[in-house]
């Protein structure tokens, strides 16, 4: 083999290997590198803390569908607020997307969950694409950071991981994690009360306004301020988000969360969600799997959502034996 290919080999290689098949140990293995070894944390946002509150759908969502968490019955959250990535102390000035986790357990032991972002895209179209974006961040020994002119290059030949990178660049982080939206991504099917299944997307909207972080605020020394702030808003009541469904057209994509659907499509205020207090321990055991999801919901087959229930589940159990 020549240099020449050679150098074109090594330079393509995370392409290659996304070319193949993505498995969930890639994923914890990849986080690992880019993160390093966090024994006992959560693989993929590693940093957060737990929140309780309830959940009621609003009056008119029983017409819609009789889901347990659309009936009207004020059913408990149990919720973590999160940073992306696998670092348990990231800099929460940074550019990157929040999560939020939520679980629903009606009066009979259903459960629901919903894990969100505060970006409305995914950072890729199918797991493969995804892993090998993450393989492009894995820092360079020499540097300690990883080769920004890899990362771009990638991009490039998949423009299906700019989308969140552009959202990302565009949109200020979150002042508070009460001050954000938080987005479901994926694409699901409800049952109506006629039992026909509607494609879905879902969100929330805060009550208190969309607030982001200053230029100054990004640009300043990392500083740990997010659990704070919503423990300051806390203590003068609960904070609120009003869930909406997005009714997909027939035309819009199930598979593909790197996509946005139109922005003409219906939506439905369906529900309103309140952070009461901070949860302590109280998110500590769950696993904030998707797919999750009870009699009436239904996952699509978004490759994506589908990988996220073995990568939770690997990274769940290294966390509760210490690994």
């Amino acid at each position: 083999m020549n240099k020449v290919t050679l150098s074109l080999l090594l330079v393509l290689s995370p392409a290659l290997q996304a070319a193949e098949q993505a498995t969930p140990d890639q994923f914890i293995d990849v986080f690992a590198k880019i993160f390093g070894e966090h024994k006992g944390e959560r693989k993929g946002h590693a940093k957060g803390f737990c929140a309780v509150g309830s959940f009621q759908a609003l009056p008119e969502a029983k017409n819609f569908s009789s889901v347990f968490w659309l009936s009207g019955e004020k059913v408990p959250v149990t919720a973590r607020f999160s940073m992306a990535g696998g670092n348990p102390n990231a800099p929460e000035n940074a550019r990157s997307p929040r999560g939020l986790g939520v679980q629903l357990k009606g009066s009979k032991g259903e459960l629901q969950h919903f894990a969100m972002l505060t970006t409305p895209v995914f950072g890729a179209k199918d797991p493969e694409n995804f892993l090998g974006l993450l393989q492009t961040l894995i820092p360079d020994p020499a540097t300690g950071k990883a080769d920004m002119t890899k990362v771009q290059a990638f991009r490039a030949a998949h423009p299906d991981t700019q989308p969140q990178a552009e959202y990302l660049a565009k949109n200020s982080p979150p002042w508070s994690y009460a001050t954000t939206p938080y987005f479901g991504i994926h694409t699901f099917f409800i049952k109506d009360n006629n039992g026909v299944e509607h494609k879905v997307r879902w969100h929330f909207v805060p009550e208190d306004g969309v607030k982001g972080l200053t230029e100054a605020e990004i640009k300043a020394p990392p500083t740990d301020f997010l659990q704070k702030r919503l423990s300051e808003r806390l203590a003068k009541g609960p904070t609120h988000w009003t869930m909406q469904l997005v009714l997909g057209d027939a035309a819009d994509t199930e598979t593909d969360p790197s996509v946005l659907w139109p922005t003409q499509r219906t939506t439905l205020d369906i529900a309103r969600l309140s952070i009461e207090e901070q949860g302590g321990e109280a998110c500590t055991t769950i696993n904030f799997d998707p797919n999750v999801l009870s009699p009436g919901v239904r996952a699509s087959a978004d490759r994506v959502l589908q990988m996220r229930s073995p990568a939770y589940a690997i990274s769940f159990g290294k966390r509760l034996t210490n690994q």
